[in-house]
Order: structure tokens, then sequence, then C-alpha cells
């Protein structure tokens, strides 16, 4: 199994695990996930969950899991807008409208005990997708407030532990067995260091965000990228942050986004950020790219102006409403 490290990725690992315990857990990622699948050689079943299709390695990709489907049963579950032209086959379960763990859940839902709810709640808790029906039918099943408490605490884990994969892999198998994360070892008291380390985040993004027009950007935070790039929207006072990590061993800026406008990251990103030489894309209210750093500063300042563009269309529609 193939599945993303933050805690929608990682709630899903657990669901898929739930379902096939068998099943051995790698984490990836879209631009990592097509050299990954040299592990799924001699498996019977590879199940990728959480997944964004690349666009630049959808035709390599679709091949590589066209090849392997011959004698693996391939079930490949994302929640991500697909690339223009993606494939038209079973093995693929897509649905923008959930979180991967949702998604997950009703995938495999034959193959789980109806109590794997609640960890497909944590996983749309961590990906903001817990206002979607099926959530909100669940959710009724349990104490919320519970249910938030545990949720909170597995979420600021994973955060804190960032590419600790091997972390993951271990909580990821009490999670598949339904055990509450306050119960998991060591998550309470790293998710509580977490905390505390957001904590003088937010502090530092605060003094050291930069605005342009449209968006606020801080580099090198030292920090969370997703919570910084909160922070920076909030504290740069604009409808677009920016958190951004320079990678010295690749010459690259990869960043994370969110926005609080009604702005589409994924359509802007796949444009502006393929324009400059890198990759970006996800949600439209969340997203990442990876920018060559010798283009940051003009991809900045190009995305800067397809907000503003895009905030005009829609000031524009609005009106002539």
């Amino acid at each position: 199994m193939l599945t993303h490290g933050d805690s929608d990725g990682v709630c899903s690992g657990a669901i898929a695990k739930s379902a096939y315990p068998e099943a051995e857990v790698y984490f990836t990622s879209p631009v990592g996930v097509l050299d990954d699948l040299r592990m799924a050689e001699g498996f019977r079943d590879v199940i990728i969950c959480d997944i964004a299709i690349d666009a630049r390695s959808c035709t390599a990709l679709f091949n590589r899991l066209e090849e392997l489907s011959r004698n693996t049963n391939i079930i490949y579950i994302d929640h991500h807008p697909l690339p223009d032209k993606c494939w038209d086959v079973d093995w693929l379960h897509n649905d923008l409208s959930m979180c991967a763990s949702e998604l997950t859940y009703k995938v495999l839902e034959d193959r789980l005990n109806s109590d794997m709810r609640r960890v497909a709640i944590y996983g749309a808790i961590g990906d903001y997708y817990d206002n979607t029906p099926s959530i909100k039918e669940w959710l009724q099943d349990w104490d919320k407030r519970s249910l938030f408490f545990q949720a909170g605490t597995l979420i600021q884990a994973l955060i804190h532990m960032g590419r600790n994969y091997e972390f993951k892999r271990k909580l990821l198998l009490p999670l598949s067995r339904d055990t509450i994360p306050t119960e998991i070892p060591s998550v309470p008291e790293i998710a509580r260091e977490g905390a505390r380390a957001e904590e003088a985040l937010r502090l530092r993004i605060k003094k050291d965000v930069t605005s342009l027009q449209n968006l606020a950007y801080v580099i090198d935070p030292k920090g969370y990228m997703s919570k910084s790039a909160i922070y920076a929207a909030s504290y740069g006072m604009r409808g677009v942050g920016i958190a951004a990590e320079y990678r010295e061993h690749k010459d690259v800026y990869d960043m994370s986004l969110r926005s609080r406008a009604d702005i589409d990251l994924n359509r802007l990103l796949r444009t502006v950020a393929l324009k400059h030489g890198g990759t970006g894309g996800g949600h439209a209210s969340a997203a990442g790219a990876r920018i060559p750093a010798a283009s940051f500063v003009d991809f900045l300042q190009d995305l800067d102006a397809a907000i503003g563009a895009e905030k005009g269309k829609v000031l524009s529609v609005s009106y002539n409403g």
C-alpha cells in the first residue's frame, strides 16, 4: 500500500490496512509514486491512497499501473482534481467532494467494521472536509467533542513529526485497529510539543511575513508548512498565504499554499508553476508547489498577478449577476 504522509493520508492508509491487515505500508507523494511503484512487484493487491496524479507523469504512471493490473488488483483512491487528460478505468476511484479517508472507507466498506468510520472522521477533520453529508451523519454516532479532541491530538502529532515516516508507520498500525490516538504510545506527548512549537511559529510569522498585493508569504518559517501558510495569510492580511522552504540539495523552493478567498489555487498553480519550470496543484483552497530557486521571485509576482486577475473575474461575475 502506498499512501500520503499527511493526516488524511495516514487515516486513509489506516482504513485500507484495516481492510487488508497483511498490507505493507509505504509513504509516497505525487512526484514519487511512479518510482515507488517498483516496490509493488509480486504483490496480489496494490492500494494507493490520497496521492494526486501529477500532470507531467500522468501517462507514465498510467502505463505502469496498467502493466501491473495484468497480474495485480489495483485500487487507486484519490480526491484531488484529475489532469485534463486522465484515465477512464474501473480501478480509479476519484471524488472531489470528500476527503480521501471518507472515500477510502466507502470504497472498502464491505471489508470494514463500521467503527472505522471515526478514523475517516479524523482524516476529514485534518483535511477540512468534515462538513460532507456522510461525515455529518456519522458524527451523530459519536460524541463530537471527543472525536475532535482525538483528531486534534492525532493531527498535531503527525504534523510535528514531519517526514518521520517510521513514526507514522508505527502509528498507523494501532490506528488501523481503531485504537484512539490518545492511547497510542507517545502521541499525546508529541502533540503537546507540537502545540508549543506552533505557538512559537505563529509569533515568528507575525513578525516576518511579507505581503504583496494579493498574497502574503514567509520564507523558511522553521516549522509546519501548512500552518505557516495559514498564519501568513492571516498576519499578512491577504486572501492567499504561502510558506516556502528552500531545498538546497535540489535548489528549489517547496511551498504550501492556503486560500481563504474565492480562488482556485489548484487551477492557477497548474498554469503559473509550469510557466516557471515547476509543478503545483492540489485543492482549490489548499495546494502545494515546487519551483526552481532561480524562478522563485518571478513566480511569486506572476501568481500574485494571477490571483488579482481571478479576483477581478469573481467580482465582475458577482456584480453582473
